[in-house]
């Protein structure tokens, strides 16, 4: 029997993440949305490619805007990506409120439908929304995570990539931190075939791609002018949940709860963590610079900042 994903929220981020993990058959997929006919629309529509691209996967979807989460009953992992999308000009933090409740409705029913799930959240402001999610749920903190590290990475990845006219496959970038502007890319740890970055590129560069991926998200928003990124957030939510389904246990950076490593405690920021089929199996600690812990602790502070408005 395959494994099964639900995925909440029938956006770009939700049906393109659906669309991946359906047609590399890594799962069955439930796609949810409050809109009427949407999911079920597109989750028919990928159904009907499984023939083209040799999948046997499972994908419906399903309007929840009577709450009737039944059809999501035994996921192995749960993505949430519902709530409201990040505009020109809006910072992650202006989400807080708007998507708290979202995200809270949402958990509930996921705890009392997949009690034993894997809760992976995309929604922003991320690092707040991984918090709300913990408690909310009563997971244990291996079980809840939040999609950031792999994105942010992605993107520094590819900028790198660009400035050396290298494959990306050569290419292995480091950023940390909350999913925001206080991210904390870490050159030192960033690598091409191995060789540090440093060793590549003069520091004027370097600085510049750490500024273009801080602001990377909010490029790509004011190109759109409607809508924000969703092709490298599926992508980064594919990652993760292979790494889990499969027992990759994969080094990857994710929103996880620190319980005093960094010398943080009580909070979920972006640190190194391997990835298996019991989720977050460890948190991998790195040395860092007086510099890159200053940063890091910043990013921390960012979220605590909004964990402490939520009241959590």
């Amino acid at each position: 029997m395959r494994k099964k994903v639900t995925v909440v929220g029938g956006g770009f981020v939700g049906s393109t993440a659906a669309q991946r993990i359906a047609d590399a058959e890594l799962a069955d997929v439930v796609l949810t949305d409050i809109l009427e006919g949407v999911p079920a629309g597109k989750g028919l529509d990928m159904l009907e490619s499984g023939p083209i691209l040799r999948s046997d996967a499972r994908v419906i979807g399903i309007s929840t805007n009577t709450g009737d989460y039944r059809e999501t009953a035994n996921s192995d992992i749960v993505v949430i990506t519902a709530g409201f999308p990040r505009k020109p000009g809006m910072s992650r933090d202006d989400l807080l409120r708007a998507n708290y409740d979202v995200v809270k409705g949402v958990v509930e029913q996921m705890a009392k439908y997949s009690p034993n799930a894997i809760l992976i959240m995309v929604t922003n402001p991320l690092d707040a929304m991984a918090q709300a999610a913990y408690k909310i749920s009563g997971f244990s903190k291996n079980r809840v995570m939040g999609m950031a590290g792999v994105l942010d990475s992605a993107r520094m990845s590819t900028f790198v990539a660009m400035e050396l006219g290298v494959s990306v496959e050569n290419v292995h970038s480091f950023v940390l931190g909350g999913h925001g502007d206080d991210m904390v890319p870490l050159p030192r740890y960033s690598t091409v075939a191995g060789i540090p970055l440093p060793d590549l590129l003069p520091k004027e560069r370097i600085d510049a791609i750490v500024e273009r991926t801080r602001k990377g998200g909010a490029e790509i928003v004011n190109l759109l002018k409607t809508g924000s990124a969703y092709y490298a957030p599926s992508a980064a939510v594919f990652e993760m949940v292979e790494a889990i389904l499969k027992d990759k246990e994969k080094i990857l950076p994710c929103a996880a709860y620190l319980e005093g490593e960094y010398s943080i405690k009580g909070l979920f920021v972006g640190v190194p963590v391997k990835l298996g089929a019991r989720g977050v199996e460890q948190i991998i600690q790195i040395k860092l610079t007086p510099e890159e812990n200053a940063a890091l602790q910043k990013s921390a502070a960012s979220v605590r900042e909004l964990v402490t408005v939520l009241g959590l």
